[in-house]
Formats: C-alpha cells, structure tokens, sequence
C-alpha cells in the first residue's frame, strides 16, 4: 500500500536544485527510511560531473509524488530538462543545427543523458529498469531565456521539462488489457509508456508549449479519461479539439485513456493562463486560472461544459485537494519576470462542501 508518499516504512523524495548551485547539480531520486531518514539509495538522473561546471547538469524532478507500481517493484518518475552539457554535446549540437535533415536517431541525445524522460526504478535497489528520452536536446536555463549569458548553449532550448509524476492505470488497446503511466510535459504532449518496457502506447498534442506550459504540475485519471490543463504560457494559437476553435487563453483538455484521442478541449473564459494541475472526482473535473480574479471552474468530465465557478480574489496557481465531500484551495501567487506578471498575491484557503 502506498499512501503520501511512504512505501513499507520508506519515502522517496526528487531532487531539484538549490538556486546556487545553477549548472552543476543533477537531479536524483532517493529513498529514505521513514524512521531514522537515513538514506538507502539515490540514483542520479545524468552522469557524475565531478561538482564541475561545463558538464552535464539538470534533469531535476519536479513531480512531487512518484507513483510506485507494488506488484513490479517499480517506481516510476518523469525529469526536467539540462541546464549545462559537456563541449562535445555542444558542438553535436552545433553541427546538427547546420544539417537540413537532423539524425536520426539524436546523436546529441548519450544514453545515460536521462533528462526530459519517464523511467522506471527498481524499489529495493533504486536501478533503472527502463527510460525513455522523450524530450530531444534541450539545454535551458533563465539567463539564456533573456540573452544576458554569454556561455549559452546552442538552441533549441523549449524548457520542455517534465512538471508531473507520471500517472498509472490500465486500459484496453484494441481489446488487449495494457498497464501504462502517463504524463504530460510542458512542450505539452501527453505520453503514454508501457510499465514493462517503457515502449510508446501512444502520444498526443493537447496544447501549446511554452517557457510555463504546457502541461503542469499534474494531470488527472479517472482510468477512461486522462485530464490536463494546458497553461499556454506564451498566448499562442490553441485549437479547442476536436472542434476548430481557437483560443489564446489556457484551458483544459480530456484525452481518451486507451488512445489519447482528444475528446474534449475547454478555454479559460477569463482568457488567462491555466496553470494549477487538474483534480477530477465524481465526474467532475476542477480547474483553477491565474486570472486576478482566481476563478475556479467545474467541468463536466464527459464533455468538457463549465457546470460552476466562483471567483477566489486571487490568482490560483495550484490544485484541489478532496476530501469528504469537500474542496479545499488556496490562492494566491506571484513569480519572478519572465513568466505572467499580473498574477495575483492572496492568503486564503477556501473549502467548498456539499
């Protein structure tokens, strides 16, 4: 049984980087004993660096709850992008941007280079048993957003991290009973991997990308439907599927959970971004937007309709916890330049209960 993160006596904790410590850390999963902390593994997401700078560096965990697989001993996580890598990777890069037709497969891409990727690890042992690079090069960090650093590496950069924990359940693919995890990065492809092995089931555009999504921080099952909000941080054109609709707002979008066909996509009626993971219970998922405002909306999960809202007085940046019968949110967010910057401070928890 695994509940809030403790496995038999054990918690296992991602690693993200402290902010000194830009471009030599490597992001890593490690499990601790849950009486004492002390350490039992730690596996590294990139190879060692030697506490170097101008190596590899990145791969950070964002996915605070890693779902853990009992009956196969596995743990399963998605990574972030790098934010260094050695020279030799720079210059395949280089040489790659100058090909009319890049390689295939990514010669840039080194096979213990496990950022951008879902994996899955042993529990005992914390071996990775199976990984797929799912993100293709991608060296970013906040200084080469803004141009300001010199050393920055050759582009494409699109911050196509992984900001979720993958997702299990079981579908049927043509009548035969598959066991996936499913995720969905800020580049804002959803992926579905076969638990065994890792092999693609299937993958699908539900939205835009950009510097803040994309998918974030979390999507919802409730094993028919895989549920996201696409952020679309960067107001670009976002097809409401499977109509022709356009927004340039954030919204939300449902996925069939055996195909990934998209069955349908809703905007953000305010026109802001949605970046707060979904949570869906009952037939009815909840989103929140970073509208001043806050507003937070119930959808019906079969069709994508806004059944309710209610204004929060504050930008809502995280999700719903249930419980009871009850919702309970907090709101309430501000974030340094470069992302949205009219989002809203606030202090309040709400609970709604029926």
């Amino acid at each position: 049984m695994f509940e809030q993160g403790f496995l038999r006596g054990n918690v296992f904790t991602g690693r993200r980087p402290p902010v000194d410590q830009c471009c030599t850390f490597r992001g890593s999963l490690s499990k601790l004993d849950v009486h004492t902390g002390s350490v039992t593994w730690q596996t590294y997401m990139l190879p060692d660096n030697l506490g170097k700078m101008g190596e590899y560096a990145g791969a950070a965990i964002w996915g605070s709850s890693p779902s853990v697989d009992v009956s196969r001993n596995l743990v399963y996580i998605a990574t972030g992008n790098l934010y260094s890598v050695p020279l030799r990777i720079r210059r395949c890069q280089e040489k790659e941007n100058n090909l009319t037709v890049p390689s295939q497969p990514d010669q840039c891409i080194e096979s213990d280079n496990h950022s951008n990727s879902m994996l899955a690890l042993d529990l005992d042992t914390g071996v990775i048993k199976w990984h797929k690079q799912l993100g293709g090069y991608d060296v970013w960090f906040g200084a080469c957003n803004w141009h300001l650093d010199p050393r920055c590496p050759p582009g494409p950069s699109p911050d196509a991290d992984f900001a979720e924990a993958p997702m299990m359940l079981t579908v049927y693919v043509k009548g035969v009973k598959r066991d996936i995890v499913v995720a969905v990065q800020k580049s804002g492809y959803a992926w579905a991997l076969d638990r065994d092995n890792g092999t693609i089931v299937w993958s699908r555009e539900a939205g835009p990308g950009g510097l803040g999504g994309g998918g974030m921080w979390g999507g919802a099952t409730d094993g028919r439907r895989v549920y996201t909000n696409i952020a679309n941080s960067q107001k670009k054109n976002f097809t409401l599927k499977p109509s022709e609709n356009i927004t340039f707002a954030g919204g939300w979008v449902a996925m069939e959970a055996c195909s990934g066909n998209i069955l349908w996509s809703t905007a953000d009626p305010t026109m802001a971004t949605a970046s707060g993971p979904v949570t869906v219970t009952n037939g009815v998922v909840f989103g929140g937007s970073t509208s001043p405002q806050g507003p937070l909306y119930a959808m019906n999960a079969k069709t994508g309709k806004i059944l309710w809202s209610h204004d929060t007085g504050a930008t809502i940046y995280g999700g719903v916890s249930v419980s009871d019968g009850c919702l309970y949110l907090g709101n309430g967010y501000k974030v340094f330049v470069g992302f949205v910057r009219n989002y809203t401070a606030g202090k309040s928890i709400y609970a709604f209960c029926v």
